[in-house]
């Protein structure tokens, strides 16, 4: 089963997409991980990568696509497949099906993850994590039981990320609805898209994915 899941930032793709992977026997394909794989790569993909992202420039779709290309190639074909981030235009998604086709895949299911943004500001803007092991907090939904003390490891260093700040964030929601929102009537042609309310608990939205992929 091959599917992708939409949704902007802070929406949730991420941590579903790793619990399917571990439920399911899928392997998640996220574009930001597939691009730090890829530049460390001795390889002419790679190198061209590494030179894009040094120069600042974003990354065009013919280098993302070669990307997915060349994952699925690496892939068992009865490997399900969790696009993550991927695609986010129209040429994108024009991009995916040719790849599919070539590889044998169909896609199943496009799933949106729909957000409050007054919420998602507040979720994002809110979350931290343990400088030393990566355990995430937030200041008001997941405090350390013990103020200032991780509970995985115990370290007293913590760091939130720079862009998580309200301004940025709106600008993401904006970035979504203007770019990759879009792509979603071309799915919804075909009868594969299904919206689920990404605010509720981890729990529910999993069990909601679930229910849809069974």
């Amino acid at each position: 089963m091959n599917i992708i899941l939409l949704g902007p930032p802070g929406a949730g793709k991420g941590t579903q997409a790793g619990s399917l992977e571990a439920r399911h026997g899928m392997v998640q394909l996220s574009t930001g991980d597939m691009l730090r794989e890829t530049r460390k790569a001795n390889t002419e993909l790679g190198r061209q990568v590494a030179d894009v992202m040094d120069s600042g420039q974003l990354v065009s779709d013919e280098i993302v696509s070669a990307m997915i290309d060349a994952k699925l190639g690496s892939m068992p074909q009865t490997t399900g497949a969790i696009f993550d981030g991927y695609p986010r235009t129209e040429a994108q998604a024009v991009s995916l099906d040719a790849i599919l086709t070539r590889h044998g895949r169909s896609l199943d299911h496009v799933i949106e993850l729909g957000v409050d943004e007054d919420a998602l500001v507040d979720r994002i803007t809110g979350r931290y994590t343990c400088a030393n092991c990566g355990a995430g907090y937030h200041d008001r939904h997941k405090q350390p039981e013990k103020e200032g003390v991780c509970d995985k490891c115990g370290s007293e260093q913590f760091k939130r990320r720079a862009d998580d700040n309200e301004e940025t964030v709106r600008q993401r929601m904006q970035e979504y609805r203007g770019k990759t929102a879009p792509i979603l009537p071309i799915y919804e042609a075909r009868g594969i898209v299904t919206r689920v309310n990404g605010m509720d608990s981890i729990d529910v939205v999993t069990a909601a994915l679930d229910a849809i992929l069974t």
